[in-house]
Order: structure tokens, then C-alpha cells, then sequence
């Protein structure tokens, strides 16, 4: 009996795949456990529409961080912190101080996670962050650490 199965079942196969199991093994155990339909033309439709769901879906995603890579290529990010002798910060920057930096200062909104800052910014000056905005697209922000002044804060 063929079935289109609607969970990963192991030793049999994937979510979505269609199958052909034994009779019983559909009615008595993947069927009613709803980790399987028979895989008739409806079955095979909707199947077939969720496939295309999820490949425009991807598509959208994959433009979406094109885009984003693109306008964050443009812009510089300036973080102001307080900062002792040497260039040494009293703290440090954090994934989530560019983050709210980049949306104030450019309007760009980036989840935290999405930064892929291995320790924090301790130092003042340039620093190239790494940023990975889908699957394999990435790019870099460049964040510009300086000293607070007096009526500066970003």
C-alpha cells in the first residue's frame, strides 16, 4: 500500500515522502497514529502544494538576506563607549549593542544571533564583525568603536 507520510517514521522514511509499506502497518499502526495518509490524488496534491510552499518560501528568505548583505555592505556602524588609558573599554561591545547601533543609526533590524561575534569588542577602533543572514549568505558590518563624550550615546 503506498502512503505519503506526514512525520519522519524511522526505518521506513522522511516526513513527505511516499512510501510503499505493508497493509497492515498502514491501518494499524502509521495511519491512525497520524504519521501517514494514503497517499490518494488529494493526498498527492496537497503533498505536491506544500512542496511549493516551501521552495517559495526558501526563495523569499534567500532574496531577503541578498538584500540585507547588500545594504549592510554600505553602511558603518558607530558604537561609543567609555574608555580608559590605551584604548581599553570599561566593559565591551556586545552583539546586541550593534544590533540596536545599526537600528538607530541606519533603520536596519538584525536579530542579535544573527552576529556572529566570537568574544565581545574590548578595544576601541575598527572592527570587522562577522554576520550570517542565511544559510550561505554572510557578510561583514563594520563597527567603528569610539570614546563617549559628553552628550554622545548610540
Amino acid at each position: 500500500m503506498k502512503v505519503v507520510l506526514t512525520e519522519d517514521v524511522r526505518g521506513t522514511g522522511r516526513k513527505g515522502s511516499i512510501v510503499e509499506v505493508a497493509e497492515g502497518y498502514a491501518r494499524n499502526y502509521l495511519i491512525p497514529r497520524k504519521l501517514a495518509k494514503e497517499a490518494s490524488q488529494g493526498a498527492l496534491r496537497a503533498l505536491h502544494q506544500e512542496k511549493e510552499a516551501a521552495s517559495n518560501r526558501i526563495d523569499r528568505l534567500r532574496e531577503e538576506a541578498v538584500k540585507m548583505r547588500d545594504r549592510i555592505d554600505k553602511v558603518m556602524v558607530t558604537v561609543y563607549a567609555r574608555a580608559g588609558e590605551g584604548g581599553r573599554l570599561f566593559g565591551s561591545i556586545t552583539a546586541q549593542d550593534i544590533a540596536d547601533a545599526l537600528w538607530k543609526q541606519h533603520r536596519i533590524k538584525l536579530e542579535k544571533k544573527r552576529i556572529e561575534l566570537e568574544e565581545n569588542i574590548k578595544a576601541m577602533g575598527l572592527h570587522f564583525v562577522p554576520v550570517k543572514l542565511y544559510r550561505e549568505i554572510s557578510t561583514e558590518i563594520r563597527v567603528n568603536v569610539v570614546e563617549e563624550r559628553k552628550g554622545e550615546t548610540v
